[in-house]
């Protein structure tokens, strides 16, 4: 997942409304959004390469997203799979913040990464890479692609601002995977210098990634309701 943005308690009677890209090579193998026969109450894509997932929800509401951070020094490849930080916590029956207290004591055995999760009442931002390593989060809108949260990346800029106008005028899920469709790439001017060539930043600056090998593979809108109902819509692109 490489893309994310969402609204936190800004909706009435909705607390979260999530539109979310995974980015991904296309060689790795993946299933679609389904109910998980290993853990029937938890509704997610599949990484079936390590058996985690990117992103997903359950039947109590419960929710939680990841991005990886890109800083171009390459990942350990004996790190354990970032997948397995949501699909934990789908699985398990702790909340956001005890989860979160076990997880600061491993954190340090994966490769960087964002995790965002919560329930219809609370959500945290972690991450094992920025130096705020962890944040409640208050009512707002909110982008997050591969650096810190909020991070003033392109993408993340241009996503935020349509996304918000889409909230504004209670727009239908369909304008939420067109504005995640968007393959406007970024001026060299205003690219972020992540540790990769400069073709790589110019290649990942879209809102949607386009390549022969690598880009986006699925477009995701979440919606957590004050109740703790949740429904979860996946397009998938390839």
């Amino acid at each position: 997942m490489c893309l994310i943005v969402f609204a936190w308690k800004l909706i009435p009677n909705c607390s979260l409304v999530m539109a979310a890209n995974r980015d991904e090579f296309f060689e790795r193998p993946t299933q679609p959004a389904s109910w998980w026969e290993d853990a029937p109450h938890v509704y997610a894509g599949r990484d079936l390469q390590a058996g985690g997932t990117w992103l997903g929800t359950d039947k109590r509401g419960r929710f939680a997203a990841l991005t990886n951070i890109r800083n171009g020094h390459g990942a350990r490849a004996e790190a354990r799979s970032r997948g397995e930080l949501v699909a934990n916590y789908l699985r398990s029956d702790l909340d956001a913040k005890a989860y979160l207290q076990k997880l600061r004591d491993t954190a340090a055995d994966y490769n960087g990464f964002n995790l965002l999760l919560g329930d219809a009442r609370s959500a945290y931002w972690f991450s094992n890479h920025a130096e705020e390593a962890e944040r409640a989060l208050e009512p707002g809108i909110y982008g997050l692609s591969n650096g810190e949260l909020d991070s003033p990346w392109p993408k993340v800029l241009r996503a935020k601002a349509q996304f918000a106008s889409l909230l504004c005028t209670a727009a239908p899920d369909d304008a939420y995977f067109e504005m995640l469709a968007d393959t406007t790439r970024a001026n060299d001017s205003r690219l972020p210098d992540t540790g990769v060539s400069l073709e790589w930043e110019r290649l990942l600056s879209p809102i949607c990634i386009e390549s022969p090998s690598y880009g986006t593979r699925a477009s995701t809108l979440l919606r957590v309701h004050a109740s703790g109902d949740s429904q979860l819509v996946e397009k998938v692109i390839r």
